[in-house]
């Protein structure tokens, strides 16, 4: 029996996620569907428009048997560290494949580069063009000396392959042809990408037709101004801003003026950004800064699995490979993971006027 991981923010739960699962059901129709899903705080620094509960019933409705939560210390990181989590934790569970999207569609393209970027010599002349303000892709091409695109979906891969070569070498990575690019922001067809659907949540445009209406009926709006309210409260009155992670090389000291001299989150990104520091980088370093995730805990341990919802399909194979999961499903309260997810729920609720407080942290799982 094939099991099939796959990750996902779904931020929010699209036509193009339909299609990603459909696809892997036509390929292995009597596959189990693990899906690592990021919550409240996303890969990019974005905020969810969709509660994780949410998420969890829509992703089992559509034919996921099995929802695991990727741990918020490493949801809102960098894509290597991100993709390593989320990996870690499909690996627990035995999945022996994980589909993804992907812009080119060329797994043995993706599989190369994987292997080239990590190795020593190529990481060390990555860093080195990174020092100089290239962005990611363009210190990857650069020290590759190759023309491959680097689209977002396929970066992403690269960072899974990884993941996959230092995890479990066992796991056979796969794609699906994406229908749709992340960056684009205009197109209109039928199947768009989340960012897309987001710019026109954004514009007042109307988005119904790019989901279905659970999904359109979950969507939350975020405070935004209550978000960079509480944003300049921290740093404000924050004395060790240089011990949170992403907050490197005294930018510490851009964000305290800066923040003094803006009155909402989009100007304040703004004044912050330079050739150094991404769009993607800043709002994942607000988010650590909003959380409190110091440097320190950027690699805790990930003592438990955190289930999100199941349905009968998803129980009976969890039954048949139980004895063999080393790792329990129970909170360890005394880990940095549970105390940072006890920190992102609350401040999730308060920035979207929701309440899944209760939810979280009962360590109820869904079931469907």
């Amino acid at each position: 029996m094939e099991v099939i991981g796959i990750v996902c923010e779904y931020n929010p739960f699209h036509n193009g996620h339909i299609h990603h699962i459909k696809r892997i059901k036509e390929l292995y129709p009597d596959s189990i569907i693990v899906l690592a899903l990021n919550g409240y705080f996303l890969q990019r620094g974005e905020i969810s428009i969709l509660t994780k509960e949410d998420k969890t019933k829509i992703a089992l409705e559509h034919q996921v048997d099995i929802v695991i939560d990727v741990p918020i210390i490493y949801g809102t990181q960098s894509a290597d560290n991100f993709a390593y989590a989320a990996v870690y934790v499909l690996n627990k569970l035995k999945v022996n494949r994980i589909i993804f999207g992907s812009e080119t569609n060329d797994i043995e393209k993706i599989i190369h580069i994987a292997k080239e970027s990590d190795s020593k010599a190529y990481a060390k002349e990555i860093k080195k063009l990174l020092e100089k303000g290239l962005n990611y892709p363009t210190a990857l091409a650069q020290s590759l000396k190759t023309d491959f695109s680097f689209m977002p979906n396929d970066l992403l891969g690269i960072s899974y392959v990884k993941a996959i070569l230092k995890i479990n070498k066992k796991i056979i990575p796969q794609t699906i042809q994406r229908t749709s690019n992340y960056l684009d922001t205009s197109s209109c067809e039928d199947i768009i990408s989340a960012s897309n659907i987001r710019h026109k949540i954004k514009n007042k445009q109307n988005i119904d037709k790019y989901l279905p209406k659970k999904a359109f009926d979950k969507i939350i709006d975020i405070d935004y101004q209550k978000y960079f309210d509480l944003l300049k409260t921290i740093i404000v009155r924050s004395d060790d801003l240089d011990t949170i992670l992403d907050v490197d090389e005294g930018i510490e000291n851009r964000l305290k003026e800066m923040i003094l001299k803006t009155d909402n989150i989009e100007d304040f990104v703004n004044k912050i950004k330079t050739r150094r520091y991404t769009y993607n980088k800043i709002n994942r370093m607000l988010i650590h800064i909003l959380l409190g995730i110091k440097k320190t805990d950027a690699k805790a341990p990930i003592t438990y699995l955190h289930l999100l919802g199941i349905n009968s399909k998803g129980r009976n194979y969890l039954k048949s490979i139980r004895k063999d999961i080393d790792i329990p499903f129970n909170f360890d309260k005394q880990s940095k993971n549970y105390d940072y997810e006890q920190k992102a729920v609350y401040i999730y609720d308060i920035i979207t006027n929701q309440k899944c407080a209760k939810k979280e942290l009962s360590n109820k799982p869904v079931i469907s």
